[in-house]
């Protein structure tokens, strides 16, 4: 870890966007997702919700990704109700990306409050159940002959928008807005992806780190390890 790595991960960090997410409806392509996963990290959301009922076979686009889902965490529901009240429980207000007459054009509502752009599927859209627990419907204005655009560009066109209106409202110069201990567990996975994979699946606390974001005296820490299962099998 070179103190400018460590440098450059506080500082995207410090821009996450807590209050802002995506919700996937009905998106089955991971190439779809996967666009949409690497847009969201562009604009500082540390989580993208996906409905993926049981059995249903999704998964992210490496090659579209770009690695983003190292930075930006999939969170998956098994369907729409459970993800919505998830949404609504945390205070976030749901605009669909839906064409309909009632529709509002997508740079007309609110994005500085806590809020999820919820996209579906190019040919159904918004499934009816999301749309009526909605706030808004948007709409991206179109000029020519086809109805929308691909779901990851109407995506990046509309997160777009909320960046802009976030940067106006110095949303993005606050300082971290991430909750500490959640803060706190991001660095250290984003810092040492390896060892934290280590420490969760032997259901291990994460070691401490030093101000350059090194694992702090990682051979005592190992040895503390090694005593305390010992302890564990006598």
């Amino acid at each position: 870890m070179t103190p400018r790595r460590f440098y450059r991960i506080r500082q995207i960090l410090d821009q996450r966007q807590p209050d802002l997410t995506v919700l996937a409806d009905g998106i089955h392509k991971s190439q779809n997702i996967s666009a949409i996963l690497r847009t969201c990290d562009a604009v500082g959301i540390n989580e993208l919700h996906w409905i993926v009922p049981p059995g249903e076979k999704s998964g992210i686009w490496k090659r579209s990704a770009g690695g983003s889902a190292r930075w930006v965490k999939p969170q998956r529901h098994p369907d729409s109700a459970i993800a919505v009240a998830h949404l609504q429980a945390r205070g976030m207000v749901l605009y669909a990306a839906h064409l309909s007459p009632t529709a509002v054009d997508y740079r007309e509502v609110d994005y500085t409050r806590p809020c999820a752009v919820v996209l579906g599927a190019e040919k159904e859209g918004v499934s009816t159940a999301v749309r009526a627990a909605c706030s808004a419907e948007i709409t991206i204005p179109m000029y020519g002959m086809v109805e929308s655009f691909n779901v990851s560009v109407a995506a990046a066109l509309i997160l777009a928008e909320v960046r802009q209106q976030r940067e106006r409202a110095g949303l993005y110069d606050t300082g971290s807005r991430l909750p500490k201990d959640l803060y706190e567990r991001t660095l250290f996975e984003w810092c040492h992806p390896k060892m934290a994979r280590f420490c969760r699946e032997r259901n291990l606390d994460y070691p401490p780190m030093d101000a350059d974001g090194d694992i702090a005296e990682p051979s005592a820490w190992y040895a503390q390890v090694r005593a305390e299962r010992l302890e564990e099998k006598t």
